[in-house]
């Protein structure tokens, strides 16, 4: 894919802070993750090969908890700032075109909120070290989006009941 005319990203991440558990605040659709969906979260933890495992989970329209395991590999040279994700099993991840851009486009000092979307603008997704931020953080960070060209008018603002899943 050609980048260049791709979103700004970070210029460092220190990846040990990022790791943990994230609130999804706000997310464009995705047809994986349906519309309906509640207490989306994902966590991220290191692996001994140095790769990212990707926790995801969420609370489908029944109540039924959904997971969803892949890994994340840091892109040479991004600061780590560029993640390239695969949800795919072992044996399919040498497929082309399996894997997910993860760009951290804002994150702010102490790593409590991070604004991350795909270089085409297809995907985006505001997280949190809480269910919730506070209404001027949340506006400010999608404003950052908006900078960046991305549509927010079919954003979904994702609800969180407090049901741990």
């Amino acid at each position: 894919m050609n980048h260049a005319n791709a979103p700004a990203t970070v210029p460092h991440v220190e990846l040990d802070r990022y790791l943990g558990t994230w609130y999804e605040i706000a997310r464009l659709p995705m047809r994986h993750e349906p519309r309906e969906y509640t207490d989306i979260t994902a966590t991220y933890s290191l692996q001994p090969d140095g790769k990212v495992k990707v926790d995801n989970r969420a609370r489908d329209a029944e109540g039924e908890v959904k997971q969803s395991v892949g890994e994340a590999e840091l892109v040479e040279g991004s600061g780590s700032a560029k993640l390239e994700v695969s949800f795919m099993p072992d044996g399919l991840k040498w497929v082309p075109f399996t894997k997910g851009d993860y760009w951290i486009l804002r994150l702010d000092p102490d790593y409590r909120t991070a604004l991350v979307g795909s270089p085409d603008r297809k995907y985006l997704w505001l997280l949190a070290r809480e269910p919730g931020i506070d209404e001027a953080v949340k506006a400010s960070y999608l404003e950052t989006a908006r900078q960046q060209g991305f549509d927010l008018s079919d954003l979904i603002h994702t609800p969180h009941t407090g049901r741990v899943g």
